[in-house]
């Protein structure tokens, strides 16, 4: 009993380990990237008060899911502070993944060696690309992804145990989490109780099940409009057409390497990751089929949406675990050297490339510290001295702006701002009816470079802006309360 639970918290101890080496490999920017999308739902539950328009941009994503209510839940019941709660829910995500990963390599290899193989390489690539999805295994900030990534591998490990009832459990935590990104570790796990139960019949029920999902989906295509159109340009990825070959690579590469996985499975008696090896071919290959008819015709343009290839990012999890776990095996053994040589040198680049993702921001951006970034400090400016009603514009392309790293207004100065091209598209992408106003806004900020005061006092007489954040060196005629090396903070007159 005591070699039992000495073996477990051994485990945790390495896990925890783990955890704060991805935190500081990774970086944390709590208000970067899709950040932007998702805590205004919650910044609004606790102050009602806040966002009085432009709320359709993010509140067509809250609706769909109940991550900004068990993060506000979370806030109200412990008394944390925002940003020290947001924090602890990104830190106990990265455990969590990490703890699924650990419990699917503890199922799929026999040696010590191979599990901590797959958890660490797991840890080393969190912010790998997944081919050209535009998503990460895991991302530097929190949002419902993360959160639907360790319930979906929970999920799968379940079914591998066939604990269906926990399983399903997760499965509702997942669905509550994201709306869309459930469905996928969802899929897998039917998929493996079909191969299973009609193992000489898998073909002709995928084919079947594929062709009744695209006919259900042709009638629902709506006619897109040319607003959604112009949203659907600033998000390239949703189409297959548009990703370089490199991209491509990574669908095909990961599909190649499960079914060479399968068959040194089956040598070594390795039954589960044979198992699972099988089952992710298939369902890569019903998921590059199934983009393969949604992104290509015009006529499913508005269907691109959906995102089928999402599905490889619970199929990069589990392949960096399988890498991992032969790698662990075969490679590192028990030459502290060789885990040393692979994991460090990877670490560093993972590193470098954070680093250059956000230069102008300190790799971790700890609770309660100081912002180093100048539009951060503007933004934290604007939220402690400005009315809550305020509404606010700017470039409609300031989070590409060099030196800006992607750090959202509305989520992080808690103000109203009309729409953007960057983040606001997302919205409309996957909410066509948001698109006419959408478009009709961004129109209203072009050009931005070329405004002048009394394009700004048109905005105001238009939409009710009141404020207005520009690059130095400014606008003449702009009353401006406040001012840094990067922008400047003004009244409209």
């Amino acid at each position: 009993m005591n070699e039992i639970l000495f073996d477990k918290y051994k485990t945790l101890g390495i896990l925890l380990l783990l955890t704060a080496g991805a935190l500081l490999v990774h970086g944390y920017h709590p208000y970067a990237e899709d950040a932007e999308i998702y805590l205004p739902g919650v910044e609004r539950i606790l102050h009602p008060e806040l966002f009085p328009t432009g709320q359709e941009f993010f509140l067509s994503h809250a609706s769909l899911t109940f991550f900004p209510n068990l993060v506000a839940f979370s806030l109200r019941v412990t008394h944390l502070p925002m940003e020290a709660g947001l924090f602890l829910w990104h830190v106990a995500s990265i455990f969590l993944l990490l703890l699924a990963c650990w419990e699917l390599s503890r199922l799929c290899f026999p040696n010590a060696r191979a599990r901590w193989g797959g958890v660490c390489l797991v840890a080393a690539l969190f912010t790998i690309p997944v081919a050209g999805t535009a998503l990460y295994i895991m991302d530097q900030y929190l949002n419902p992804r993360n959160l639907a990534a360790f319930a979906g591998v929970f999920m799968v490990v379940r079914t591998l145990e066939k604990k269906y009832v926990r399983a399903l459990l997760w499965l509702v935590f997942a669905a509550c989490m994201h709306p869309l990104m459930w469905t996928f570790p969802f899929s897998f796990c039917v998929l493996l109780l079909v191969l299973e139960r009609f193992e000489n019949r898998w073909k002709s029920a995928a084919t079947t099940g594929l062709a009744a999902l695209l006919w259900l989906w042709m009638p629902l295509a709506p006619a897109a409009s040319a607003a959604y159109h112009e949203a659907a340009k600033q998000h390239p990825y949703h189409y297959i057409q548009n990703w370089a070959w490199y991209e491509l690579l990574g669908i095909v590469a990961p599909l190649a390497l499960f079914w060479w996985f399968g068959r040194t499975a089956r040598c070594r008696q390795w039954s589960m990751v044979e198992r699972v090896s099988r089952a992710f071919v298939v369902y890569g290959l019903i998921y590059l089929v199934s983009v393969l008819v949604v992104d290509l015709p015009a006529r499913f343009e508005s269907l691109a949406r959906l995102q089928p290839l999402r599905s490889l990012h619970l199929l990069y999890i589990v392949m960096f675990v399988c890498v991992g776990g032969f790698l662990g095996e075969h490679v590192l053994r028990e030459h502290v050297w060789r885990w040393l040589l692979l994991f460090v040198p990877l670490a560093a680049g993972m590193f470098w490339v954070q680093r250059s993702l956000f230069p102008a921001s300190v790799p971790v951006e700890w609770p309660g510290a100081a912002p180093r970034n100048p539009w951060t400090q503007a933004f934290v400016w604007i939220r402690q001295n400005t009315p809550a009603d305020a509404v606010f514009a700017l470039d409609p392309e300031y989070m590409h702006i060099a030196g800006e790293d992607n750090i959202g207004f509305r989520c992080l100065a808690q103000r109203s701002r009309l729409a953007d091209e960057v983040k606001d598209s997302g919205a409309v992408s996957m909410f066509p009816p948001l698109a006419e106003e959408w478009w009709k806004q961004v129109q209203a900020q072009t050009p931005w470079k070329s405004f002048r005061a009394e394009d700004f006092l048109r905005l105001k007489n238009t939409y009710g802006v009141s404020w207005v954040v520009v690059q130095q060196p400014g606008v003449a005629g702009l009353d401006c309360a406040y001012q840094n090396s990067a922008v400047r903070v003004c009244r409209i007159p």
